[in-house]
């Protein structure tokens, strides 16, 4: 078996999650934000007689609905990012608890003399055995081409910090997605108020001609 000096754990962080312009860690939402993304609110249409009367709409219902069907195009663009990344947080968490593990393991193993036995996950399903002898280092394989190499204590601080930064984001992405829905909803609602407000004017414009 190959003497391994040090435990290399990958851990993969994907450009995805590198792009991350919404993902400024907050601990609760300010008075005046709803979405920890931005995810602008949909304003219900109470009067629509007003709503209709305002100058992007000028009366036009095609208009009208043409814009409220953009905004719903993009609640549904909004959200199936979100939904991408609720997929890779839910994906991150575990591995990234596996590393934390196998680290306060070699914390454990560390002033024995005896070696560790373990396997490597070369490929999916694909595992090669190792020994790892004691050791106060390990090496994290950051993705994007870099490893850097941590006393194990560090290595424990950094996994610990990231397994909390990862759950935050995780809540703030399930808040951001229920938000979304409560958008879509109104979105709709907004849709038929102004289909049903054509409809009635043109009933009315029929019984007046008649």
């Amino acid at each position: 078996s190959p003497v391994v000096s040090s435990f290399y754990y990958k851990i993969n962080k994907t450009a995805n999650e590198m792009e991350d312009g919404d993902n400024k860690i907050m601990s609760e939402l300010s008075d005046d934000k709803k979405s920890f993304a931005g995810i602008p609110e949909a304003a219900f249409v109470e009067d629509v007689d007003a709503y209709m009367a305002l100058p992007e709409n000028n009366g036009q219902v095609d208009k009208a609905l043409k814009r409220l069907d953009e905004s719903h195009n993009k609640y549904k663009f909004m959200e199936f990012n979100l939904a991408s990344k609720r997929r890779r947080l839910r994906s991150q968490i575990p591995e990234l608890e596996r590393a934390l593990e196998m680290i306060k393991k070699l914390q454990a193993e560390k002033n024995s003399s005896q070696n560790l036995e373990t396997q490597f996950l070369l490929s999916e399903q694909v595992f090669a055995k190792a020994i790892v002898p004691p050791t106060d280092k390990v090496c994290l394989w950051l993705g994007a081409n870099v490893m850097l190499e941590y006393t194990l204590d560090d290595a424990q601080e950094l996994m610990i910090k990231n397994i909390e930064t990862a759950k935050t984001k995780l809540v703030q992405v399930e808040h951001d997605l229920d938000f979304i829905r409560d958008q879509f909803t109104t979105t709709e609602v907004n849709m038929a108020r102004v289909y049903n407000w054509d409809v009635k004017k043109r009933q009315a414009a029929k019984t007046t001609a008649k």
